[in-house]
């Protein structure tokens, strides 16, 4: 027969939202500064194609 669980605290509850919340300002800096990066062209590890939006245009 199932039994009920535990309930889960207060403090553990919000630990793990902290936990989740700190790792999404994380990638949202990150990808801010790819973003940034690629702005400027002074992206070194990325493949950014730049002669696709010519071709459009001559069209």
């Amino acid at each position: 027969m199932a039994c009920p669980k535990k309930k889960t605290s207060k403090s553990k509850r919000s630990m793990r939202r902290a936990v989740w919340k700190r790792q999404a300002a994380l990638q949202a800096q990150r990808a801010l500064s790819i973003g940034k990066s690629i702005l400027t062209e002074r992206a070194k590890g990325f493949y950014f194609p730049e002669g696709e939006e010519n071709t459009e245009d001559e069209e």
